[in-house]
């Protein structure tokens, strides 16, 4: 999942790490996952649910991530000061999974979209993130910046007590993270989710414990526009039954569609504006450099639950 990133992380909650590629496996039509290994992982402590981290891509030509700087008080300005054709390009990605083996080693996972169809997010055949993925081989070593303790504020996903109700919408970029919260609830969780997908075989349904009543929107043939068809989706799936009095929404995906979803359940279902947290992982019609050079200088899109429609 492609993120912007609005600051340099505390460094008192991340650090660097170095990873490994031990092997990918394809997920669907849109999904690689790759999973990472390194003796630096024994470190990392991810808060699951939609917990990120930022990977450090290398340029095209190498294979590796060199930086300037690894220390807490110096690498962000480091980085930003190298000459673009050096400069790794860093983006954000949920950890799908983390796991320690029974041999003792420790393994994340990170799934990545294969852009480049024409019907994936932006349509980004370029996507930097995209093409290292595809052309990851067991070895190749990466820089990642995550967390060193799992109270971290990179975890999003925090219903509020007397929460009775989780609503959801993510399209494929927010897809692995949608499933991570999904795997991680308790049983008898009511959960109403809507997913958004290129492909049929995107339909990448997660194990989970809860009372989830999951929504496919596959675009695949689809003549009508993105925005447009999420909210009948949603609108023609109203629940008949009761509202739940205190539910808590989690939307992420394209930043246009998910303040339209923002709009249409508190409007129109009158949830509490502050029980929205809502994220826009990409924007349709800008490039990811193009909302990174927004969030350096201040102007990236309030996250803030209670910022105006």
């Amino acid at each position: 999942m492609t993120v912007t990133a609005s600051e340099a992380p505390a460094a008192a909650h991340f650090r660097f790490f170095d990873c490994e590629v031990l092997r990918t496996r394809r997920l669907g039509h849109s999904f690689l996952r790759v999973t990472f290994g390194g003796e630096s992982l024994a470190g990392f402590r991810s808060g699951g649910f939609d917990q990120s981290l930022s990977l450090f891509l290398p340029p095209p030509g190498r294979e590796h991530t060199v930086l300037p700087s690894t220390d807490e008080d110096t690498w962000f300005g480091a980085w930003r000061a190298m000459p673009e054709a050096e400069r790794p390009v860093m983006r954000s990605y949920t950890v799908r999974a983390q796991r320690r083996t029974p041999a003792g080693a420790d393994e994340i996972d990170i799934d990545f979209v294969l852009h480049g169809t024409g019907t994936s997010a932006a349509g980004a055949a370029d996507s930097p993130a995209a093409r290292w993925a595809g052309q990851a081989v067991p070895g190749r070593r990466i820089l990642a910046i995550g967390p060193a303790v799992a109270q971290n504020k990179s975890v999003r996903f925090q219903p509020p007590p007397g929460t009775d109700a989780i609503w959801m919408y993510a399209d494929e970029t927010a897809l692995p993270a949608a499933a991570a919260i999904l795997e991680r609830l308790p049983a008898g969780t009511a959960v109403r989710a809507w997913f958004e997908v290129p492909h049929e075989d995107d339909r990448l349904a997660p194990a989970t414990r809860a009372d989830a009543d999951i929504t496919w929107i596959v675009r695949e043939g689809a003549g009508r526009e993105r925005t447009g068809r999420v909210l009948d989706a949603l609108r023609s799936t109203a629940t008949a039954t009761a509202a739940p009095a205190a539910p808590y929404a989690w939307l992420a995906g394209e930043a246009g569609t998910v303040r339209a979803v923002r709009r249409h359940l508190v409007q129109e279902r009158s949830v509490d504006r502050r029980a929205v947290r809502f994220t826009g992982y990409w924007r349709l019609g800008a490039s990811e450099e193009e909302l990174l050079a927004e969030a350096y200088a201040g102007r990236a899109a309030s996250e803030d639950p209670a910022s105006e429609l």
